[in-house]
């Protein structure tokens, strides 16, 4: 692989792991890039962040973190190691290290899928009626198959954050999902000007990843060629 190329480490969200960037990984390692994506246990915001920096230890620094969702609120905290040289958020939070991920969303309107989760077995998990407020662009087995490989966080995930707010030294880059109807976009409108970010706005769901993933690609690119 060419050592020209920084490497991308991705950071899945909330009822979603790793496979959620299946549509960007591949074209990414044919075009050279080194490609990790971290696997979060969604329990607590210090456990993710740490999973991610022992993914970042397994490509060559120096590296792009590109988190969606509450991905973005774990690489503003990781993003501050020394082998970050840039960030990219998909529909992705971004807290300032006064907030939590969840008075960042206190912020503005409730979107229309928390009235399609369930709190059971310690965990909140996406209701089959929730897919459509998720990944309503994607074809219905695509949402099928979201909903049946849905990872849980726990009740009071949102409730703190791990220590470090990335986004105010790093050079960060963000994709505004029009569509969202998980992630407020005029939260992720607010984030992505506060950190002074290049931003892109695409009309899909919450998921652009995989609606949308040629423009995702071409994001990261960017980011990419910008450090």
């Amino acid at each position: 692989m060419s050592q020209t190329k920084p490497s991308i480490v991705f950071a899945h969200g909330l009822w979603a792991d790793g496979s959620c960037f299946s549509k960007l990984i591949p074209t990414l390692q044919a075009e050279g890039y080194q490609v990790a994506s971290s696997q979060h246990s969604l329990d607590t915001p210090e456990g993710d962040v740490a999973a991610l920096l022992h993914t970042l230890g397994r490509v060559s620094s120096p590296a792009i973190l590109v988190g969606h969702s509450y991905g973005g609120s774990v690489i503003t905290a990781a993003g501050t190691d020394d082998r970050v040289a840039g960030l990219a958020y998909i529909a992705a939070l971004a807290p300032d290290e006064t907030e939590t991920s969840q008075s960042q969303q206190e912020q503005f309107p409730v979107t229309d899928i928390f009235s399609h989760i369930e709190v059971a077995d310690g965990r909140i998990w996406l209701l089959p009626s929730g897919t459509a407020y998720f990944a309503g662009d994607l074809p219905e087995q695509e949402q099928k198959l979201v909903w049946a490989t849905q990872a849980t966080p726990a009740p009071d995930l949102f409730s703190r954050n791990a220590p470090g707010t990335a986004w105010k030294s790093k050079p960060s880059w963000y994709i505004v999902a029009n569509n969202d109807h998980t992630v407020h976009p005029e939260l992720e409108r607010f984030a992505a000007k506060r950190m002074g970010a290049t931003t892109y706005e695409v009309d899909s769901s919450h998921v652009p990843m995989l609606s949308q993933p040629g423009l995702v690609l071409d994001v990261i690119r960017a980011a990419a060629n910008g450090v």
